[in-house]
């Protein structure tokens, strides 16, 4: 691949008033949604293409998840942190690099950077909500007592927002009810499914 396909790649799969080549031989793609950068090294032997996700403050309660993530489903693209914020990077060999790949690349950074702490936040919810559950079943609860509970909850101000509004409460506390009745046959209160 040459700097040149990099180009031309970028022009097509954007506006080409968002491409911008910036010497020596870097671009800046900015668009409404995201700024992606693709940098070569110094030798231009290597590419890295990197599009901002989060703030680190924002990722960091999710960062086991985030690790999980480079090993299970990131496929060429990666997670990294720098300079205070979670990227998504995609690094290759420029020579051994063909358009269809880099295609393939910028569109997972993209995929990432839509994403975003999404994925991660509806998984520690999904671990907090099982959590519930195995509680209360092992210390012998109905599903039924444990919805009370969490409604007390709510309404005591220990979980949501005491300024959230009636609508607000409710829609919320609808979905932790279905949430909930839906784990509540998966989970052992030993802890196993």
């Amino acid at each position: 691949m040459t700097p040149e396909d990099i180009t031309n790649t970028l022009i097509e799969l954007f506006n080409s008033s968002e491409v911008q080549v910036l010497p020596p031989e870097s671009w800046q793609v900015e668009t409404p949604d995201c700024r992606l950068l693709v940098l070569l090294s110094e030798d231009r032997s290597w590419v890295r293409t990197l599009v901002p996700i989060a703030p680190f403050q924002e990722a960091q309660p999710f960062i086991e998840q985030i690790l999980a993530a480079n090993f299970d489903y990131t496929q060429e693209a990666r997670y990294a942190l720098y300079e205070g914020a979670l990227w998504g990077v995609f690094q290759h060999s420029l020579e051994s690099l063909t358009v269809p790949d880099f295609s393939a690349a910028l569109a997972q950074l993209l995929a990432l950077r839509q994403a975003g702490l999404n994925k991660f936040f509806d998984g520690l919810v999904e671990q907090r909500v099982r959590q519930i559950v195995q509680v209360a079943k092992a210390q012998g609860q109905s599903l039924e007592a444990t919805l009370q509970t969490l409604d007390r909850f709510y309404q005591e101000g220990l979980l949501g927002d005491l300024e959230q509004g009636t609508a607000d409460r409710e829609a919320v506390l609808a979905a932790w009810q279905r949430r909930l009745q839906e784990l509540w046959p998966q989970v052992n209160p030993s802890g196993g499914e």
